[in-house]
């Protein structure tokens, strides 16, 4: 008998007739002899919903009080699949976040998990009941509600499956897997059979499939995890520990494995600082402070003792970040500050090819010839990445995927 974690994403809840569906698959999976606990998403677009609803009412709706709102989107799934279930003759319980034992922090809206309390969860396995969990959020030592950030019921799967010693995670969305690109970029983008954390965190972290939380803590933990669709049976993607990204020897193989994009970008820059030292930090650290992420960094060299310096942050924190950075650039004496909006990050991804000649300069070539100008340029040991124009990136990507012959199989 083994012990599985199944997530539902929003597009597998979304009406009735889905959670009719879902309930069959889990099911499915117990019938077959599995201990299931099920951690679904709220139906379709009910977060968008609540959080139109929210500022409908109030202008600058409370962090508290919008996090509240919005975990009720989850517990109406887990309930209604719970109900489903009930009416399969399957013996089921539905549980929030704070039920499920799911403890945070108190950073509403972004909290993170201190801990999994797992006790109420493994109680109703052994007394035979599918367990169906509320995802993409937990609770406070103050009992305050709080929501783990957009995508992270997969964060809360995950850590439930650590928690309680699963024998893999299974996700279920509406694509059969990971991609080698976004099928919707790149049209014969060609399904991964399998993929390691390191490659998928990358990958999640530019826009992939997964939030990028749930690879790292499924990495921390040893979790396996199984990406498929809720719609069609079809294999899907492994990600795990034990895939193979480093060829053996003897053996040539493609480094590159997928081309992943992200739309989501804007770009800040600070000219005219003084170039001493200290000042990147007293630009950034307030940023910090208002819980914003910085992703790529680039300074210019000093000029007359003056550089620039330029970085991209999310879409969604553009307006906070340029409000932070315009007050600290005027108290460092600092020219001006520029936002760029309307930007996105194209990504080459495979293990190790900062240490092999030629994939950076292929990938640059690639999109000169499409007439593609890079605004940034990243890299770390498994990518390479660029900042485009946003609407260049799909043309991008189906350039950057027929360069590296990723529509070939392996």
């Amino acid at each position: 008998m083994a012990t599985i974690v199944q997530k539902y994403g929003g597009t597998s809840v979304a009406d009735a007739e889905k959670i009719k569906n879902v309930a069959g698959r889990i099911a499915s999976a117990c019938h077959g002899g599995d201990r299931v606990v099920a951690v679904v998403s709220a139906m379709g677009d009910t977060t968008d919903r609540l959080i139109e609803l929210a500022g409908e009412v109030s202008s600058t709706p409370e962090s508290r009080e919008l996090d509240a709102l919005l975990s009720t989107g989850e517990q109406m799934s887990c309930t209604l699949v719970a109900m489903a279930l009930k009416s399969l003759g399957l013996d089921a319980v539905s549980l929030s976040g704070a039920q499920a034992g799911i403890r945070t922090d108190s950073r509403y809206g972004k909290a993170r998990i201190a801990a999994v309390e797992a006790g109420r969860i493994q109680g109703e396995l052994e007394g035979g009941r599918v367990v169906v969990v509320a995802g993409f959020q937990g609770i406070t030592e103050d009992m305050d509600v709080t929501t783990l950030g957009r995508g992270a019921s997969d964060l809360s799967a995950v850590a439930i499956a650590a928690a309680i010693g699963a024998d893999r995670c299974e996700v279920y969305t509406d694509v059969e897997g990971i991609y080698t690109a976004d099928p919707r970029h790149v049209p014969n983008a060609r399904k991964l059979k399998e993929v390691g954390y390191e490659e998928m965190l990358e990958m999640a972290s530019l826009g992939a499939k997964m939030q990028p939380r749930s690879i790292e803590l499924a990495m921390q933990y040893h979790v396996p995890i199984m990406v498929a669709s809720s719609f069609v049976d079809a294999p899907g993607t492994l990600i795990h520990k034990g895939a193979d990204m480093e060829p053996r020897v003897g053996e040539i193989r493609n480094r590159a494995r997928a081309v992943a994009t992200d739309r989501n970008v804007a770009k800040i820059t600070v000219t005219g600082m003084v170039d001493r030292p200290g000042i990147s930090a007293s630009l950034l650290e307030p940023l910090t402070d208002a819980d914003i992420s910085v992703d790529i960094v680039v300074q210019n060299a000093s000029v007359r003792d003056t550089t620039d310096l330029a970085f991209t942050v999310s879409g969604d924190d553009a307006d906070r970040a340029f409000e932070v950075v315009r007050t600290v650039a005027y108290l460092i004496g600092a020219n001006d500050v520029i936002r760029t909006d309307n930007l996105a990050k194209v990504s080459v991804v495979g293990a190790a090819m900062q240490n092999t000649p030629g994939y950076a300069s292929r990938m640059f070539r690639a999109l000169a010839d499409e007439g593609i100008n890079i605004e940034m340029i990243t890299t770390s040991e498994i990518r390479i990445t660029c900042v485009v124009d946003a609407d260049r990136v799909s043309q991008a990507a189906r350039a950057l995927h027929m360069t590296f012959g990723l529509e070939k199989p392996d």
